[in-house]
């Protein structure tokens, strides 16, 4: 009987052991699963935080690439706004150029015979003028006329040219000068020294200083003076044109001006 007992609460502790073990066994598979879980879990946020961090860097890069974009946007807007303004600056020129190409015109159908008269003008003064250098100043008269002819020179640049002949005139009545010519002296023609005083005197001495001469306004020719009294003082005019002695006093042959 007590062996039946004893064989009774073995196989109970036997049976309640194998219970156990069973719980046991069965609590490991639930927290592997749970685990496991919990490992996917924790993969899956892993992941979508990766996504998340891509996102906000491709957001930020397009945030700031709008930034760019707007300042270049505004950029434009400034530029677009002055250009704006220079090309309606530029229009108002274009105005003022046309209106003055059209006065241009006006002026340059008025400037030709103008240029014409003062050639024409310029000749006369020339001819009345006392007879210095009269083949360059009546050459450059010539070479004036020619030049309205040709198409290759504007009406400004023949203008130019004939308001510097008027100025080389200008500058010979304040300049004294000598240069070397041929005139007829008494039916023969002599090698003389020319001795200019602006327009105040006109001279000449024949090269070995024996004859002198002078230009007389009132009979258009030529007169002899006394060697004598002119003599020298030509010849001293003659060094100072040439450089060759300093200026001073001389005694030329004058014509007093004729009462009107």
């Amino acid at each position: 009987m007590k062996k039946q007992r004893l064989k009774a609460v073995a196989l109970s502790t036997v049976l309640s052991a194998g219970a156990l073990i069973g719980s046991v066994a069965q609590a490991d598979q639930t927290l592997n699963a749970i685990l496991q879980t919990g490992q996917a879990k924790t993969t899956a946020a892993m992941q979508s935080q990766k996504r998340i961090d891509k996102i906000a860097e491709e957001t930020n890069a397009l945030l700031q690439e709008f930034k760019t974009v707007n300042k270049q946007i505004e950029g434009l807007r400034v530029y677009n706004a002055q250009q704006e303004k220079q090309i309606a600056n530029q229009l108002v020129v274009l105005n003022d150029l046309e209106e003055s190409i059209n006065q241009v015109t006006v002026m340059e159908r008025q400037i030709q015979p103008l240029i014409l008269r003062m050639l024409d003008g310029l000749e006369q003064f020339i001819n009345l003028d006392v007879p210095f250098h009269l083949d360059e100043r009546m050459e450059r008269v010539e070479q004036l006329r020619n030049n309205q002819e040709r198409a290759d020179i504007t009406v400004a640049e023949k203008f130019r040219q004939v308001l510097e002949a008027y100025k080389i005139e200008s500058e010979y009545g304040r300049k004294i000068d000598t240069y070397k010519d041929t005139l007829n002296i008494g039916g023969v023609d002599r090698e003389v020294n020319i001795l200019r005083v602006g327009r105040v005197a006109l001279m000449y001495q024949t090269t070995d200083t024996k004859l002198s001469g002078a230009w007389d306004a009132r009979q258009k020719a030529w007169v002899e003076l006394d060697s004598g009294e002119y003599r020298s003082s030509i010849l001293q005019g003659i060094k100072i044109a040439k450089k060759q002695a300093t200026n001073d006093i001389m005694g030329l042959p004058i014509l007093a001006p004729e009462a009107k």
